[in-house]
């Protein structure tokens, strides 16, 4: 009879074999950049010039620095206006294209085309728009409505930074809760129709509760994307957020801080330590809020 041990030793090396690509890529650009970045946090570290060891001195100066606070607060509201609207307009996308109608395929990848589409683009494309001589404020002058600028008010800037992070993620979604729709029963449809269930009964009653799961999924991968959000913010105020910085997310503070010749990297990485905490602890929340609901 064999040992445990022995069995152990007779098992195949081959699939650590097949792991080991994909192990050297995770440690590769994903451990070791993060392990560098905890040690760079704890240095005075620049550009050009090696750091030294100052402990916690970086996350005391976060503490004081007005920058962190209005990146924080803008990087918060995103999440506010984000989510809410990428959890719940892809799911009534969602609902619109899982029919089979004539034509329903073009409707789908219409609506799926801004996600394949490049960032820069989907930002140029905007700023276009929104221009204040662009083709959404000449339609409005031409009502009688007056130019309004979208793209110099701090907060119709962040808004419409959120519009276009919306719009650039609805058919991302929506195929995830397409997949989703497609695994709920049409009997349970059926049986709510014969009780006298309208429409709104049966998406309240039925449909919301079948595609839960995925609620979360979207509303957790939605969190961390728009507390990450820096192209279309950079896009549309610019690279200093704004004429004051207003605008300005932790992200574009990480960016702006750590980069060119005299960039501040233990700074910049201290940054990065703090927005990577918040990333992980709204996970946590989000699957800690379902599991409370699941009971």
């Amino acid at each position: 009879m064999a040992t445990p041990s022995r069995v152990r030793r007779q098992l195949p090396s081959s699939p650590w074999l097949f792991a080991a690509p994909g192990l050297l890529v995770t440690g590769a650009f994903v451990l070791w950049p993060f392990a560098s970045t905890l040690v760079n946090s704890l240095t005075d570290r620049r550009t050009l010039v090696p750091g030294r060891f100052v402990g916690l001195a970086n996350f005391r100066e976060l503490l004081h620095d007005d920058m962190f606070w209005t990146g924080l607060r803008n990087s918060t509201l995103y999440i506010a206006g984000v989510v809410p609207a990428l959890v719940l307009l892809p799911l009534l996308l969602a609902l619109l294209v899982q029919r089979n109608i004539p034509g329903i395929t073009f409707f789908r990848s219409a609506f799926y085309t801004p996600v394949v589409a490049s960032i820069v683009v989907v930002g140029l494309i905007w700023v276009w728009l929104l221009d204040e001589r662009g083709l959404v404020n000449s339609l409005l002058e031409t009502v009688g409505i007056g130019r309004i600028g979208f793209l110099s008010d701090q907060w119709l800037l962040l808004l419409s930074a959120m519009a276009v992070t919306v719009w650039k993620g609805l058919g991302y979604y929506m195929i995830i809760y397409l997949a989703a729709l497609a695994n709920v029963p049409r009997e349970l449809h059926e049986a709510a129709a014969v009780d006298g269930a309208g429409p709104v009964r049966r998406f309240l009653s039925v449909t919301v509760p079948a595609v839960r799961s995925t609620m979360v999924l979207v509303a957790a991968l939605s969190s961390v994307a728009a507390f990450k959000v820096f192209s279309e913010v950079y896009l549309m105020a610019g690279p200093n957020g704004g004429p004051a910085g207003e605008d300005t997310t932790l992200v574009m503070l990480v960016q702006r801080t750590g980069t060119g010749l005299t960039g501040r990297v233990g700074y910049a990485s201290a940054l990065s330590v703090v927005v990577f905490a918040v990333t992980v602890a709204l996970m946590l929340l989000v699957l800690r809020a379902d599991r409370k609901e699941e009971r």
